[in-house]
């Protein structure tokens, strides 16, 4: 290697240390620097020449290393607020993975930034793809009144058609102007923004398809636009300083074929993976524990475990010793795994475990079953650099919590590398791998074939090129040429079936691995479901392969569709071996590619940030990397949400301790001097601003966990708008109702998509760190429990036409209204079916709701899958879904009376789980993607049980249909039992 200045340099070799100079080379007009020892010594991807001597060099660039700025240390302290989480106090080396990731994450940000559009990242809108609502239609077919409004100079409405896009109105706007003499900006562009809301209607859309103009249709709202400079919004530049770029990925070099033992050993600088021909094993030295806990086991054991995702491949047990503060081993334990077998992502997990006093003389076999997990740590075997692990290793090691005492990840000791950060107090285990001379690496490519060329591993937008490893004809190989031909043939039938084909395989057989990656290099990511490609990024699919052939099915994905699973996506990166991967670098593009997925990101890793220690580290790096590219104003955004949230964090905190057994609580002090921003945007619904806080219309709800009741002055707006109303809680895990509602919007979506608008109401619900979060308040609404006290206090539960009677009191004189009952109908139809479906328990007056034009809705799911609440020892629920005496009244079915509309309610019903039926394998997936919250009632494989059987999965169509249509025979026969229930809920106050 040769560098520019290094004939003038006083010292060359002083070049190659990092912490002087800093070496950079160009390639593709970006500046590169060589970041990787390694890559300093032979593996650099850089442009070479070879010289008539026959030595290769490169021309490198030689600066000193830059000192730490003023600018940098400020730019560190705002992600640190934002992140919730101090990177640089982790970072203890320049090429461990936390520094290693946060260099390589610069490529996909900067590649994303060099392509994104200032102005459609600035004014992206919300629309839908999904058909008009039938009660909309005859209001999209004709014109439609719209009042436009450009600063204080002119207000007017025009009649448009709704089939129109955004620059007609502007059009419109342009003639307006002309013909009255008024100037304006002419030397911008002008974009459409929603009065009173962050929200833009811009873009080459239908009118129609814009989310607040359907929402204003279907409420008879009228529809108020500004017409605004794009100059004059808040400015998206990027201000962050950023690192150089570092390469992906190596390239010929770290080959098999470059890396082979079969040279000259002069030229040996690396050692192939795949020479190594021994078992891999483990020398336990021991463990030491600062301070020994206070009930102490009596005899323990160490298990080393080769894992792969959360499977464990092969597992070796200590001899059994007594527990004490330091214990020791000095012992080999041996795997019946060779180590040229390894996978990128296989890790050597360690557990300690009490074997249970009545079995000490056991050996660890003989009580399988019955020792206690007590202390687990995890080490990728294979680095993120691709390096085998060598030598001495301390880990400090993790307590193993159960549900009872608070585990909130699921499988973390199996899926986390992490270590524990408190070393003061944890255990610390001692063991030794083998050492070798050189480095020893797992080559970044298949060996290559005399007709192919191995795949890219640059980035996960690049297709994996077809190729074909020599051994994939090896007669010991489970698979054979007629059956990858076959596969290959009919791809589209293989890729729905890959899920279970891929579980089957021995993924430590190498020759086998090579075999699935290029039948995988023959699979068309598009041919994939999304379903499927979900599927194959959940714990049972560990290898980066098959998880980049998912990751590039969901590059395709709309804005709205990447927000529909994104819940699950953020969840599943906790199942990637390494901190940098293809699904890390794909939602960090598609969160700086989109506002609103990018405020959603936010708040979905933030909140894993603050309350998943195990993968802590993980999740501040992936947002950092977001953070660094989002832009300003999202910056400026996003610290006076933080800011916002932590000032009402502590004031729900202060409410407890000072008034721990009252709930009419003076809370207006608290408010006033809690210092909360002037504004901020909803972390729940970014469309939405919420201004000056109204002091007088503040509470403690009478709740066990005390949330408080919130009201904020909205935006102005040329129309009377109600108060902003949140609730915040404190004390609750809200990942499970964010689950619930998220779901609820997905089966809307595909109700929608039949044209069967069932009016249910996802109102907004976010968790904003460990068991704190906000809610939506929905407004004109109120309790079942509500309506029946005012009519008799308890003895309302009993009151069937309590119900009837306030839904008539809110529309004209002497009668209920046509679209009233309608309206009930469809939404109690829609929450029938989905709390079914879900398994959702607990459902009693005070979590049920019903809006002053009929619209029935549920809220407060913390009890699904089938998990019922016990009173007394006694299941308190005998019904299958909620439809009681009082909702039949509204439906004509007094005294039993069967209606036109009960008829249309069953209709209703059947066809809405009928819809759902053909999408099971959908909800289903995303309920199993997120085991990995450890939401108490989402914890194991077992709970999807219920929902393949309450889909009646294994069954016709005509007979799920039928069993429906028993479910609501049910409810009605037993609907005096819910009443009975409700009656007790409300007399013993049970919440």
């Amino acid at each position: 290697m040769q560098a520019q200045e290094q004939n003038c340099h006083p010292d060359p070799l002083s070049i190659l240390d990092p912490e002087k100079y800093t070496l950079l080379y160009t390639k593709s007009e970006d500046w590169y620097e060589v970041y990787d020892d390694h890559q300093v010594i032979r593996t650099l991807d850089v442009p070479w020449t070879r010289e008539d001597t026959g030595i290769l060099s490169a021309q490198i660039v030689v600066k000193p290393a830059a000192v730490e700025s003023a600018e940098r240390k400020m730019q560190e302290q705002c992600l640190n607020y934002l992140i919730g989480y101090n990177l640089d106090n982790e970072a203890s080396d320049r090429l461990d993975e936390l520094t290693f990731t946060r260099r390589k994450l610069t490529s996909p940000r900067r590649q994303e930034l060099k392509n994104r559009n200032d102005k459609l990242y600035t004014t992206e809108p919300w629309i839908t793809s999904s058909p008009v609502p039938n009660d909309c239609q005859d209001q999209i077919k004709r014109n439609h009144p719209i009042t436009l409004h450009y600063m204080d100079k002119i207000s007017f409405s025009i009649d448009v058609n709704l089939s129109a896009c955004p620059k007609v109105l502007l059009q419109y706007f342009a003639k307006v102007m002309a013909d009255q003499g008024l100037e304006y900006d002419t030397d911008n562009d002008l974009v459409l923004k929603v009065f009173g809301r962050e929200e833009f209607i811009s873009g080459d859309y239908a009118l129609s398809s814009f989310l607040w103009l359907r929402h204003c249709l279907k409420t008879n709202q009228d529809i108020h636009l500004s017409v605004v400079s794009v100059s004059q919004l808040e400015e998206e530049t990027v201000k962050f300083v950023d690192w150089p770029l570092i390469e992906d990925s190596s390239n010929q070099f770290s080959s098999h074929h470059n890396l082979c033992l079969e040279r000259d050993h002069l030229d040996i600088v690396m050692i192939s993976l795949w020479d190594c021909h021994r078992y891999l094993r483990v020398k336990l030295l021991g463990f030491d524990i600062p301070k020994l806990p206070d009930k102490c086991p009596q005899t323990i054991y160490v298990k080393a475990s080769v894992l792969f995702g959360s499977k464990v491949l092969s597992s070796v047990c200590s001899s059994p010793k007594a527990f004490a503060e330091e214990v020791l081993w000095n012992e080999w334990l041996e795997f019946d795994v060779l180590l040229q077998d390894l996978q990128r992502g296989t890790k050597l997990g360690f557990t300690i475990n009490e074997i249970p006093p009545v079995g000490k003389d056991m050996v660890p076999e003989q009580n399988k079953g019955k020792e206690k997990l007590l202390y687990f740590v995890n080490l990728n075997i294979i680095d993120h650099r691709s390096l085998l692990t060598q030598g001495p290793n301390t880990l400090h090691m993790w307590s193993y919590l159960n549900v009872e005492e608070g585990a909130i990840t699921y499988q973390a000791d199996k899926l986390s590398t992490a270590t524990n950060p408190d070393k003061a107090e944890s255990v610390a285990i001692t063991f030794l791998l083998d050492s070798y001379s050189f480095p020893v690496v797992l080559p970044d490519s298949l060996p290559l074939s005399n007709n192919s060329e191995p795949p890219s591993s640059a980035t996960a937008q690049t297709p994996l090129r077809n190729y074909a490893p020599p051994g994939f004809l090896s007669p010991e190989l489970n698979l054979n040429r007629d059956c990858l031909k076959r596969f290959r043939e009919e791809s589209i039938l293989y890729c729905s079936v890959l899920p279970h084909y891929l579980s089957t395989l021995d993924w430590m057989n190498r020759k086998i691995v090579q075999d699935v990656h290029w039948l995988l290099g023959n699979c068309n990511p598009e041919e994939l479901d999304v379903i499927v490609a979900l599927e194959l990024l959940g714990i049972d699919f560990p290898d980066m392969m098959v998880r980049r052939l998912a990751v590039q099915r969901l590059e395709s994905l709309s804005n709205d569709d990447v927000l529909k699973y994104l819940l699950q996506l953020v969840q599943t990166l906790k199942v990637e071996p390494y901190h940098d991967s293809f699904l890390a670098r794909y939602l960090v593009r598609r969160a700086l590619r989109s506002k609103r997925v990018g405020h959603f990101f936010f708040w979905y890793t933030r909140s894993e940030v603050t309350g998943c220690p195990y993968f802590r580290q993980r999740m501040a790096v992936i947002l950092e990397a977001y953070l660094l590219g989002c832009g300003q104003a999202m910056l400026d955004s996003f610290i006076q949400q933080v800011k916002a949230v932590e000032v009402l964090h502590k004031v729900a905190k202060t409410t407890k301790s000072l008034f721990p057994d009252k709930t009419d609580l003076p809370i207006s002090e608290l408010l006033r001097n809690s210092q909360l921003p002037h504004e901020f945007l909803l972390p729940f619904d970014p469309r939405v601003k919420a201004g000056r806080i109204l002091l007088d219309k503040c509470k403690v709800m009478a709740s066990k966990k005390k949330p408080l009741w919130l009201e904020f002055c909205p935006m102005p707006s040329p129309i009377t708008a109600a108060p902003v109303g949140i609730i915040f809680k404190e004390g609750d895990d809200l990942r499970q109702d964010m689950l619930v509602i998220q779901t609820l919007m997905v089966m809307d979506s595909i109700w929608q998509e039949r044209s069967l608008d069932l009016n249910l109401v996802p109102y907004g619900c976010i968790s904003t760190g460990h068991n704190i979060g906000m809610i939506e308040i929905v407004r004109n609404a109120v309790t079942i429990a509500a309506i029946q006290r005012s009519v008799g206090g308890t003895t309302g539960a009993f009151r069937n036409d309590a119900l009837y009677e306030w839904l008539r009191s809110k529309g004209p004189p002497e009668e209920i209204h046509h679209t009233t009952v309608e309206r009930f109908v469809k939404s109690c139809a829609g929450y029938c079916v989905a709390t079914y479906v879900l398994g959702i328990g607990d459902r009693h007056n005070d979590n049920i709701m019903v809006t002053n034009d009929g619209n029935l809705f549920h809220i407060d799911f913390g009890h699904i899958l089938g998990n019922t609440k016990h009173f007394l020892g006694m299941n308190r629920e005998h019904v299958p879904f909620v439809l009681t005496p009082d909702f039949l009244y509204v439906m004509g079915g007094a005294k039993g009376r069967s209606s036109l509309w009960i008829q249309a309610f069953r209709d209703t019903c059947t066809r809405a789980y009928l819809s759902l039926r053909s999408h099971s394998q959908l909800l289903i997936t995303l309920f199993s993607l997120m085991l990995l919250t450890g939401i108490p009632e989402l914890s194991t494989s077992e709970d999807m049980r219920y929902l393949r059987k309450a889909l009646q999965e294994e069954q016709s169509e005509t007979e799920a249909k039928e069993h429906f249509l028993q479910q609501i025979a049910e409810c009605e026969k037993m609907g005096w039992t819910v009443q009975a229930n409700w009656w007790i809920h409300m007399l013993a106050g049970i919440k």
